[in-house]
């Protein structure tokens, strides 16, 4: 591996000054916050801030053609944005994980570092077994890749690195990822349930690690229950549900027929008899209401809805219509888990939906837990953004 490029020492970096005088901890600014330098930068460029009064107030990525003009990353003057810097924050992000939250016990597959939740926003990093998977949102990270991948190979020194970019992240950002040849299927233990992923498949980094916590929680209500897991991708709460929690029968529903046949292999590694179907959720719960068929457990966990502010209401119509028909389906006083995972869509309007959704099905819904994702997915107070997941375990009467 190549050295990464020198950063300039900081009384070299080129300087952008705000139009507003800095009162926030956040790390992004809104380009129309920022004023435009008289340098022409290259995206994820390094670079010192100044606000509008001339304060120094912070050094991160500048980049012109992101709608996130700048991402702060230290408001230490004394800090370069250099390889020791990704040391420092990476065994910061290591550490909580191995020796705080001890998920090594748990699982050989976590989210290794989540963005602005661990100080390094643009960068997502999601361990499985010996591959770590990097996804970058920000060019500035992904000008840094080496710098990223030296610091974590020190701890894990056998792993094996693939990492990508979303397209419309690459138009955004403006920038090439070149995503190396993705590694081999692997399969993961994760609360001695195996699952088979494939990092560099269009299934986000390779698993919904986010949910782990939520599908133990959700098993401890199956035993001996008839289980629904609508838009169940590849299976990570159905097959918990009859492996874990010992259900008596379970049902997977999902559109896609690529995960459906990963759900089902996920299903025989576990030796769990699961019925997985094709099919979309909507013409599929009105085909069973005639029939009265209900569940004892029904887990709704959908796609993110949307990723555009202007289509928040959309989003909250689709949450709607899906909540009411998937409650029809939960038997009286079963268990009903709904999700979220749209991040422009707040927990407040979230449960307003659900509470809609139920008034209009005519049932009565008893919310025993308000959850998101594992402590491996940490946020800032100061950058609620990354807090994306809503998962709302209910009692339906």
């Amino acid at each position: 591996m190549s050295s990464p490029p020198t950063v300039p020492v900081a009384d070299t970096l080129p300087q952008v000054r705000l139009k507003i005088v800095r009162r926030s901890s956040h790390p992004w600014v809104f380009q129309k916050m920022v004023e435009r330098p008289g340098t022409r930068l290259p995206p994820g460029a390094v670079v010192d801030v100044i606000d509008r009064d001339g304060q120094w107030v912070g050094r991160g990525f500048y980049n012109g053609h992101s709608r996130i003009a700048l991402r702060l990353l230290t408001a230490d003057p004394a800090e370069a944005i250099d390889g020791a810097f990704f040391a420092r924050r990476l065994e910061q992000a290591v550490t909580l994980r191995r020796d705080w939250l001890g998920l090594d016990a748990v699982s050989d597959a976590y989210r290794l570092v989540h963005s602005e939740g661990d100080g390094l926003s643009g960068l997502v990093v999601d361990r499985y077994g010996s591959t770590l998977v990097l996804e970058f949102f920000a060019a500035g990270m992904y000008r840094c890749r080496e710098a990223i991948q030296e610091a974590l190979a020190k701890h894990y020194p056998d792993g094996r690195f693939y990492w990508f970019a979303e397209e419309h992240v690459q138009k955004q950002e403006s920038f090439d990822c070149r995503p190396p040849e993705p590694p081999p299927p692997a399969v993961i233990t994760e609360n001695g349930v195996r699952f088979r992923v494939a990092p560099g498949s269009k299934h986000k980094t390779g698993f919904f690690l986010d949910q782990r916590d939520n599908r133990r929680m959700l098993a401890s209500f199956c035993r001996g229950k008839r289980v629904l897991d609508l838009c169940c991708n590849t299976g990570g709460f159905a097959v918990y549900a009859k492996a874990l929690g010992g259900a008596d029968e379970v049902v997977g529903v999902d559109l896609d027929e690529e995960v459906i046949a990963l759900a089902k292999q996920n299903a025989n590694l576990n030796q769990a008899r699961v019925r997985f179907l094709q099919a979309d959720l909507f013409p599929w719960l009105r085909d069973i209401r005639p029939s009265g068929q209900q569940f004892d457990v029904v887990v709704l966990d959908p796609a993110k809805q949307t990723r555009d502010r202007e289509e928040v209401g959309f989003a909250l119509k689709r949450y709607f219509d899906m909540n009411r028909l998937a409650l029809g389906a939960v038997a009286p006083g079963g268990i009903f888990l709904t999700c979220s995972c749209t991040g422009l869509v707040s927990e407040e309007d979230f449960l307003e939906s659900l509470r809609r959704a139920a008034w209009q099905a005519g049932r009565s819904v008893q919310v025993l837990r308000v959850g998101g994702a594992g402590a491996d997915h940490p946020y800032m107070l100061y950058a609620p953004e990354s807090r994306y997941l809503k998962a709302v375990f209910c009692r339906v009467h």
